[in-house]
């Protein structure tokens, strides 16, 4: 499984406004909803707030991979997104996050939805990718380095 079937730089947002874990979760679904229509940016924040509620997808180590399933979805999309300041997003280490990947997935994907999550999972536990994701100037260099993972 290649990360890049799933990325569109369009989607790749090198610096969040936000500051708040809502915030961050309102600017991501609404980046989605501008790129993909057929989503509907209420209901996506909606399914990563029901999520959060269960427990935090901030994981530690600088990362958050908020994740849901919407029922009128058809195919699987990913969202990057950098904080140079950092957010707090309840994470389980209890540090900012500055690094989310964004999972929206059909509810019939389940298998698929996992693998992303567990590549990611690896591409994060690399500490010369944290390094260059940070070095990275721009979008399109996020892109190219998340290409190349």
């Amino acid at each position: 499984m290649r990360l890049e079937e799933y990325l569109d730089p369009d989607l790749v947002l090198p610096e969040l406004a936000s500051t708040t874990k809502p915030e961050v979760l309102r600017e991501l679904t609404v980046a989605i909803a501008a790129k993909h229509p057929e989503v509907n940016a209420d209901e996506a924040l909606s399914v990563l707030l029901d999520r959060e509620a269960l427990g935090s997808t901030g994981i530690g180590d600088g990362v958050a991979i908020p994740h849901g399933k919407l029922s009128d979805l058809e195919k699987i999309i990913v969202l990057v997104a950098r904080s140079k300041i950092g957010v707090d997003f309840e994470a389980l280490d209890f540090k900012p996050c500055f690094i989310f990947f964004l999972v929206l997935a059909p509810e019939q994907m389940t298998g698929i939805h996992l693998r992303i999550l567990a590549h990611i999972s690896r591409l994060i536990k690399d500490d010369s990718f944290h390094k260059d994701f940070f070095d990275a100037p721009d979008r399109e260099a996020l892109f190219k380095l998340l290409l190349s993972y």
